[in-house]
């Protein structure tokens, strides 16, 4: 585990590709966004202690309820006596009572009684949270648990997690299309990509008949996108609000499942114990380092695969997947530096951010290149819904652009 203080000096290789994270990146709506972290923060992000070699041991672990603390100024970590169990064992089954506790919540306020819903929200979002947690560590710490086990948890976590963070993806996404359709719609259009100003250096503007006359286009535009801004966000609104209440109905049916409680049950027992990998038990913290360093060295090769600034294609929607993978591999560093140093890595919070943000427009995006697909719409809306498409792949570019700008390890950014 690498702070940007330690620069790093080679160039990451990877390791046999990107491992899949503990969601799958076929499906956009499974990749949900971290708001119930907060902004990028879950979990305190006071003092990160240095550790200058594998084995130099691990925060002493935390009671069953809470992941394991982080304290503020953190002191080395312990050489002797602290077992991989006595680190792992005390996250997980923190974040399997948190899962729990969310899921009582849950019930409790899905009742009709609570007419806001606002409480279930937020106890789905704990929930998400929790689920997350647990599968990336079950991932990332696979070798120390029993295999067979954590496979199986991993996967119905990230179904129940990818299940439940549609809906909210769904408004999530209407709301930022709309919001975008009324900037546009009352602000001057952006310029195509590549156009120079026509006025020459040296000369004045022209105020003449002719340049007026020049203006005209541009003014037609905007009353053609005004015009069609209403019809193209009455028809995402139809698009959006349909699969939201689809992707409500399947959370309820979910959530009313005999495999959603076969989850449950699972978590429960987890809460109580943790399956070990045979001969675990008693082994160093090595173990956890091992794979929280392969961990880092995937996210690192994957930042370095990135296209380059020069070959990037802000309308080529095939170059989103590496960010996508990069942003579930910077999730699963950021899950393993949890476990192993007992707090989330604070200077990868704007990097992480900015990757929320690419997700989010990329998707928007193709919401909106979906909805110009519709059959049979007005040619205003069409125009309306390519200038929503054409700012939300602005937006992924300026993302992209702040992710390299906030990610802390420049040298491998720069790599050879």
């Amino acid at each position: 585990m690498r702070r940007p203080d330690h620069p790093t000096t080679t160039r990451p290789t990877a390791v046999n590709g990107a491992l899949p994270g503990p969601e799958s990146p076929e499906s956009p709506e499974a990749r949900e966004a971290l708001e119930a972290d907060g902004p990028w923060g879950g979990g305190p992000g006071a003092g990160v202690p240095e550790r200058t070699a594998p084995g130099a041991g691990a925060p002493e672990a935390g009671g069953p309820d809470h992941a394991v603390p982080g304290p503020t100024t953190a002191p080395p970590l312990p050489t002797d006596g602290v077992t991989a169990e006595a680190v792992l064992a005390p996250y997980l089954q923190g974040q399997a009572a948190d899962f729990l506790r969310s899921l009582r919540l849950h019930r409790e306020h899905s009742a009709p009684s609570d007419a806001g819903g606002q409480g279930a929200e937020a106890a789905a979002r704990a929930l998400r949270r929790s689920a997350r947690r647990i599968s990336g560590s079950l991932h990332t710490f696979r070798t120390v648990l029993d295999p067979a086990w954590a496979d199986h948890l991993r996967t119905e976590l990230a179904w129940l997690s990818g299940t439940l963070a549609r809906e909210h993806a769904y408004a999530g996404r209407l709301t930022r299309l709309l919001d975008a359709l009324h900037q546009l719609s009352g602000t001057t259009l952006p310029a195509a990509r590549g156009t120079k100003p026509a006025t020459k250096p040296g000369t004045q503007p022209a105020t003449t008949t002719a340049a007026r006359t020049a203006g005209a286009p541009e003014a037609q535009g905007r009353a053609v996108l005004g015009v069609g801004a209403a019809r193209a966000g009455a028809l995402l609104e139809r698009q959006l609000t349909l699969a939201r209440t689809r992707a409500h109905s399947a959370a309820l049916q979910a959530l009313g499942s005999s495999r959603f409680h076969a989850v449950a049950d699972a978590v429960a027992l987890l809460a109580s114990e943790v399956p070990l990998a045979p001969g675990t038990t008693g082994r160093g913290t090595e173990a956890l380092l091992e794979p929280a360093e392969r961990a880092e060295q995937r996210l690192l090769a994957a930042v370095v695969a990135l296209p380059a600034d020069e070959s990037a294609e802000p309308y080529n929607e095939a170059q989103d997947a590496a960010w996508h993978q990069a942003r579930l591999l910077l999730r699963l560093h950021r899950y393993a530096h949890e476990v192993v140093l007992g707090a989330a890595d604070p200077v990868l919070t704007g990097a992480g951010h900015a990757l929320d943000l690419h997700r989010d427009a990329a998707e928007a995006a193709a919401a909106a290149a979906a909805a110009a697909r519709t059959p049979r719409i007005a040619p205003a809306t069409a125009y309306a819904l390519g200038v929503l498409h054409a700012d939300q792949r602005h937006e992924v570019e300026a993302a992209r652009a702040v992710f390299r700008e906030t990610w802390p390890y420049a040298t491998a950014m720069t790599a050879p």
